[in-house]
């Protein structure tokens, strides 16, 4: 099915046509990354156009220790002040980020390719998570009072002391929303953060740098690191805990490595996220919303819907609706809002893609809309995609594909729709479509992934920045957002204390002790028993 796309690459009104990185505006951000002299370059592509967009210097293995040393110096300087002082300035980087978001959205069209709509979830996503923080840091890292041994006699408190060093790998699909939406929450905590970019995606992240200066946090408390798996790799070896989002292999590596080391870290992996959708659903509504949950950023992200379980008596009009409105999807390069859907970010993402759908078909599948490049909207376009009847020995049933293909199958009943649904290793998220809401959440709590959005795309679950979201199985251990997500970047200390020991009117385990051995085992009995009469915790 033929795009609507024509009037998007129109070379008298195209953006791009007239869109250039100058070097004098590239310089600055480029000398903000931690590279030693001679250092090595990667020049990185723009996909909607192919053309270099600049020589990111790359950061050796070297430039770690340095940097590791002055992020530990001023860490400590930082996690003294109190925490309003802290999250001033995420409300200062919240407030810069909005008014500067279109120079940010043309950084990020460019490096990744993705729309201008997709971008600005980006950019949404990152300010969301800088309010939030900002206004719960102080009560969520408050010292909390719980009870103690002997009743009102003993106080225990537990305090949260931020870990030190946060290394942050950041992946090149989101680097707003995955770069400085995970340092934000770690800086606040009272770390240090260095941050890993993607040569792809490193402009990005240092006019995010550039951006939190502004803002007013002090020199040295985020610096950029640019490099591939090395420079991740090499970056455990001087943080005190790292956050990786990648693929599932990657990731098994890296957590491989830092168990060696004893760095303790968190993980977002790989997702081969389902969807059902249930007899009594409007097909309409919940095709426009499969559209959204399949297509953003041209499916690479790990949260896309790549596998939709659409009950046999509403599947025909289901697929329908899908089919129809996937191929209203307009697609194009500009950096506006025009176009639907952007591009893929290069040429192995691109040949994954080619290879997954050619694979499904030669294992008997049909492809109902979609399915082809698109070299004259750019070199890396590829039209989104809806197949059917995708067998199981098909690399696309059970593998990631990372592009905007999807692939819909019948079932006959909830149950088979969620015994199909957990049938992978991978378990991040999912959706659930149905009238009944009771109904939808009731189906949720039995499908095995990290977060479930009933009647609505993985936007809301993301959105919701104060329940924590993360994977389960292949998929990754640790959480993103909520009080989860902070307190991932710190450790908690028990500090209890006995009152009146030192007056003789206390009862602390000395005083029990002195009762005998005979005796203080039979006393500590009924106070055991009598607490559970209490119902005492």
């Amino acid at each position: 099915m033929a795009h609507e796309h024509a009037d998007l690459q129109d070379p008298e009104t195209d953006p791009l046509a007239t869109y250039v990185l100058e070097p004098d505006d590239v310089r600055p951000l480029l000398a903000r990354a931690v590279a030693s002299p001679g250092h090595a370059t990667s020049t990185s592509i723009a996909p909607f156009t192919g053309a270099p967009i600049a020589a990111v210097p790359l950061t050796a293995p070297d430039d770690l220790p340095d940097a590791a040393r002055r992020a530990r110096a001023a860490q400590r300087l930082w996690a003294a002040r109190p925490v309003a002082e802290r999250a001033a300035v995420l409300l200062r980087a919240h407030d810069l980020l909005l008014e500067r978001q279109s120079d940010v959205l043309d950084l990020l069209q460019v490096e990744t390719g993705k729309a201008r709509t997709h971008a600005w979830e980006e950019l949404g996503d990152v300010a969301n998570a800088a309010r939030y923080y900002a206004l719960r840091a102080r009560r969520l890292l408050a010292a909390r009072t719980v009870r103690g041994l002997v009743g009102p006699l003993t106080s225990a408190r537990v305090l949260r002391h931020p870990l030190g060093v946060v290394g942050i790998v950041t992946p090149w699909n989101y680097p707003l929303s995955l770069g400085l939406g995970d340092a934000l929450p770690a800086l606040v905590a009272g770390n240090a953060v260095l941050l890993r970019a993607d040569p792809q995606t490193a402009l990005t992240l240092l006019w995010s740098a550039e951006l939190l200066d502004d803002a007013g946090l002090p020199p040295d408390l985020l610096q950029v690191v640019v490099g591939g798996p090395d420079v991740g790799m090499a970056l455990l070896e001087h943080v005190d805990h790292a956050g990786f989002t990648g693929s599932t292999l990657a990731g098994r590596v890296f957590a491989g490595r830092a168990g060696e080391l004893g760095v303790p870290v968190t993980l977002e992996l790989g997702g081969k996220n389902p969807m059902y959708v249930a007899e009594d659903v409007d097909v309409d509504a919940v095709a426009e919303g499969a559209v959204r949950a399949c297509f953003g950023s041209s499916g690479q992200l790990c949260a896309s819907i790549e596998r939709i379980y659409v009950h046999e008596d509403v599947h025909d009009a289901f697929v329908a609706a899908l089919v129809r409105r996937t191929g209203d999807l307009r697609l194009g390069a500009g950096l506006d809002y025009r176009a639907d859907m952007g591009s893929l970010v290069g040429p192995d993402q691109l040949a994954r893609v080619v290879e997954h759908v050619e694979d499904a078909v030669g294992n008997g599948a049909t492809v109902l809309v979609g399915g082809a490049q698109r070299p004259d909207l750019g070199a890396f376009f590829y039209e989104p995609t809806v197949l059917v009847d995708v067998a199981p020995t098909a690399r696309a049933y059970r593998e990631e594909t990372f592009g905007p293909v999807v692939a819909v199958y019948p079932v006959a009943s909830d149950d088979e729709a969620i015994a199909a649904m957990n049938d992978s290793e991978l378990g991040l998220v999912a959706a659930v479509w149905t009238l009944s809401t009771a109904r939808g959440r009731a189906l949720a709590a039995r499908v095995r992934a990290g977060a479930v959005a009933v009647n609505d795309t993985h936007h809301v679950l993301w959105g919701s920045v104060g329940a924590p979201i993360g994977g389960v199985g292949a998929s990754g251990h640790g959480r993103r957002h909520g009080r989860e997500g902070l307190w991932e970047t710190t450790w908690t200390q028990t500090v209890v204390a006995q009152r009146g020991v030192h007056t003789g009117r206390g009862i602390g385990m000395r005083q029990i002790h002195e009762l005998g051995p005979d005796v203080w085992p039979r006393v500590v009995t009924r106070l055991l028993r009598a607490q559970r009469v209490l119902r005492l915790p």
